[in-house]
């Protein structure tokens, strides 16, 4: 026994591992190891893991633009807690693709206008992700995360709330809105002694009350409204294109969180309500009305065909079934992220543009002046509305001059071939730009001047039909589109005829401050006075 024992042992084994076979080229490792500190393994692990983090972020990058080398794990982070339009633009300029590497996430932006509607036109490739926070925010199983014939089918249950005639429902509701802001304007601009107010945040206010107005009509109470206008900022602070990925208390995220579900219990009320109004067969005053009457039309249709009797039963254009107050107040939340941020960065910037120029300013006053036939308290209706040819022109060109949304993010569900020479990652992000396409100066002559008359009288609609991405395109283009303009429309309108204001422009002000959207780093000063006819 012992001198099997003795044979069994290796001449290259180290007396310290016994009877073990080892490589003579491992003694040295092992030996290391075994005599190495905890903090030399802790930096020795720190080291392997910088490594394969700037190899995968190479080997991810391949031959696009991009950084040559990431900052070990964070990556442009703690720039991205100020994010610059300069930045942003520098790194649109760099090439149709370029690239940074952000804690976990690989983001690929797709710069022109074609890779972007590449990147729009490819949904068996990508799926829209907003940000890492916003599962959180908007709940996991919220409509706008759902994928392929799913998004298509609900989706379909919505396209009857953007509709013309339902558009002209809304209009009642948003005027009343309008009217009583533009009496706290005046009110605004007198209690400043007549000094300048940054607006900014007041324009978020009133397009936070038309919308919720339009979104939950009268279900909702004015001091609600004004807490979700006063907070929503958390929200869109929380959902920026760089956060932190898990929620921190006391962080960005952790009061998103909190105002997101106070305006998801304010909306899951308002539910409740419409309910019990629809039911009894009130007339729909709001979107959430309108979809929810749907709703009950739907099952009556259901009822009716399981009975056998459908005589006197209008089918549906589209069967839905009976939603949650909570789904409700879910879909409704994501209109208004959809639009509250968007809608208010194109309200200051039209403001503010509107008393630069005041040749634009004169024909949009003197258009709505016709169209209420002189009357500048009048109520409008949808035709009057559509009739207003140059100030729908001058909310369009705004909106290419300053695209509210610059970037959408997408989640690359599977490696996707975006060129014959680069193949974006599984898992990565990647963000089209709709900025560049919209300053194609082949497109937009002098594209950086503002002119309505672009589409007023000129072919920008037809020439530009592959550039106007402000709305996106494909599957997951923006269901209110025709809603978002003519609203912006009536506002602008309906100012120009009660009220004169004044921009005073400071350095800052042609300059943009990114905050989700974009808007002038002043905030945009202005002062109101009641207009003198």
């Amino acid at each position: 026994m012992a001198s099997n024992a003795t044979s069994f042992t290796s001449p290259l084994a180290s007396a310290k591992l016994g009877t073990v076979g080892v490589p003579p080229q491992l003694e040295y490792v092992i030996d290391t190891i075994s005599q190495a500190s905890g903090w030399t393994i802790i930096a020795t692990l720190l080291a392997v893991l910088v490594a394969w983090d700037q190899i995968k972020y190479v080997l991810n990058k391949g031959t696009i633009a991009g950084p040559s080398w990431k900052i070990p794990f964070i990556g442009p982070f703690l720039e991205s807690l100020d994010p610059k339009f300069e930045e942003y633009y520098a790194k649109w300029l760099s090439g149709p693709l370029s690239c940074v590497s952000v804690f976990h996430k690989f983001v690929v932006i797709a710069s022109t206008r074609d890779m972007a509607r590449k990147v729009f036109n490819s949904p068996s490739y990508v799926k829209p992700c907003v940000v890492d926070a916003a599962h959180k925010l908007l709940g996991a199983d919220n409509w706008v995360f759902l994928d392929g014939p799913a998004h298509v089918e609900f989706r379909k249950g919505l396209n009857g709330l953007f509709t013309r005639r339902a558009l002209e429902i809304y209009l009642p509701g948003q005027e009343e809105v309008y009217n009583r802001y533009f009496k706290s304007f005046l009110e605004i601009t007198k209690n400043a002694g007549g000094k300048p107010v940054p607006w900014m945040p007041h324009f978020r206010e009133v397009i936070t009350a038309v919308s919720c107005r339009s979104f939950v009509g009268h279900y909702i109470s004015d001091e609600a409204v004004k807490k979700i206008a006063d907070d929503y900022y958390l929200i869109t602070a929380a959902l920026e294109l760089v956060n932190f990925p898990i929620i921190i208390p006391y962080t960005k995220t952790w009061y998103g969180k909190k105002a997101a579900d106070m305006v998801l219990a304010e909306f899951a009320k308002c539910a409740a309500k419409s309910k019990v109004r629809m039911a009894a067969g009130g007339e729909a005053t709001c979107i959430m009305d309108a979809w929810i009457k749907q709703m009950i039309d739907s099952k009556k249709w259901r009822e009716a065909v399981a009975s056998g009797n459908t005589e006197g039963i209008e089918k549906p254009t589209h069967l839905l079934r009976d939603f949650t107050d909570y789904e409700i107040s879910q879909t409704i939340f994501t209109f208004l992220f959809a639009s509250q941020d968007a809608t208010s960065s194109a309200a200051t910037w039209l403001f503010q543009i509107m008393a630069q120029r005041p040749d634009v300013l004169d024909r949009v006053r003197e258009e709505n002046l016709k169209v209420r036939n002189g009357d500048i308290h009048a109520p409008i209706n949808m035709e009057q509305l559509e009739s207003m040819t140059y100030t729908r022109a001058v909310v369009r060109e705004l909106l290419r001059y300053r695209p509210p949304v610059l970037m959408v993010p997408y989640l690359v569900k599977k490696a996707f071939p975006i060129t014959e020479d680069y193949t974006i990652p599984k898992g990565s992000m990647v963000v089209p730009t709709t900025y560049m396409a919209l300053r194609d100066p082949e497109v937009y002559p002098n594209p950086d001047y503002f002119d309505p008359d672009r589409y007023y009288s000129g072919d920008a609609e037809a020439k530009g039909a592959k550039n106007y991405l402000v709305f996106g395109v494909g599957p997951h283009y923006c269901l209110g589109q025709h809603y978002a303009q003519l609203n912006l429309a009536l506002f602008v309108g309906k100012a120009s005829l009660l009220l004169d204001w004044k921009h005073h422009p400071t350095p800052l002000s042609e300059e943009i401050k990114v905050f989700a959207t974009i808007f002038p780093k002043d905030d945009c000063p202005l002062t109101f006075e009641e207009r003198k006819w």
